[in-house]
C-alpha cells in the first residue's frame, strides 16, 4: 500500500463496485493464453508482454486494435471473439479461484449492509462464467458488461449505470479496479476508486491517480474491520 495514500472510511460509501477480471478473479493471465492461442491461429507472433497495451480495453476492441496494428485483415472479428471467449471460459472452469480477499471482503460488505455492484469490460457470458464458477453470485445486487455501453472503460458509462440501478448517488459509491483504463473510468464517473494492481501487469506508474491502493482485499478489508 502507498504510504502517500489516505485510507478509504467504510462510512463514506454505500456502495462498492467491482471490476471483475484481476479483482475478483486472477483471469488477467487467462486472457492471455486465450487471445495467444485463438491469434496464433490467424498467423499472430504477438505475446503475453504485447497484450499489456490492451488490458482493460474491452475484447472487441482489443481484437479490433490488434487487426488494425497488425494488418491482420480479419474480416469477422466476432468470429474472432467467439474463439477467445469460449477458449478463456474453459480456462476459468478448469480450476476457479477467487483472488485473496475476495470472498471475505463481500461477505462484509453484506453483513454491513453496503450495496455491491460488479462493472467489467467483459461479455455478460463471462461474468454468468466468473459468478457461477466462484459461487459468489449471491452476493451482487447488480452486475453489468460494458457490452451493453456504447463505449468501454475507460468511459465511465458501465459504472453510471450500475450507481444508477443500485440507486446510489455516484459520490457514495467506492470502485475497486485494477487496470489503469478502469481506474480512468471509475473517476471520470466521479467515483472513488481503490486501485489492487493485477499482479501479472507491469508496474505502472499512471495507476498512481487512483484515490486509494492496496495490494490485495484483505489488505482493504484489514483496515475496514
Amino acid at each position: 500500500m502507498s504510504n502517500h495514500k489516505p485510507q478509504p472510511h467504510l462510512a463514506d460509501f454505500d456502495a462498492v463496485i467491482f471490476d471483475m477480471d484481476g479483482v475478483l478473479i486472477d483471469s488477467e493471465p487467462l486472457w492471455k493464453i486465450a487471445m495467444e492461442f485463438v491469434f496464433g491461429q490467424y498467423g499472430s507472433t504477438l505475446t503475453h508482454q504485447d497484450f499489456q497495451k490492451t488490458v482493460g480495453l474491452r475484447i472487441d476492441e482489443v481484437i479490433a486494435f490488434w487487426n488494425t496494428h497488425e494488418n491482420w485483415g480479419l474480416q469477422d472479428l466476432e468470429q474472432v471473439e467467439t474463439q477467445i471467449i469460449d477458449k478463456l471460459i474453459s480456462l476459468i472452469e478448469q480450476n476457479p479461484q477467487p483472488l485473496l480477499g475476495v470472498i471475505a471482503m463481500l461477505d462484509f460488505l453484506q453483513a454491513q449492509h453496503k450495496k455491491i455492484g460488479l462493472a467489467t469490460s467483459s461479455s455478460q457470458k463471462l461474468i454468468d462464467t466468473v459468478l457461477n464458477s466462484l459461487g459468489i453470485r449471491t452476493y451482487f445486487d447488480f452486475t453489468y458488461s460494458a457490452e451493453f455501453e456504447t463505449y468501454g472503460k475507460p468511459h465511465p458509462g458501465v459504472y453510471i449505470k450500475v450507481a444508477t440501478e443500485l440507486g446510489v448517488p455516484v459520490q457514495k459509491c467506492l470502485v475497486i479496479e485494477d487496470s489503469f483504463n478502469g481506474v480512468l473510468a471509475g473517476l471520470a464517473a466521479k467515483m472513488k476508486v481503490c486501485c489492487i494492481p493485477e499482479k501479472t501487469h507491469f508496474p505502472n506508474p499512471r495507476l498512481a491517480v487512483a484515490d486509494f491502493e492496496f495490494t490485495d482485499l484483505a489488505q482493504l478489508l484489514a483496515i475496514w474491520r
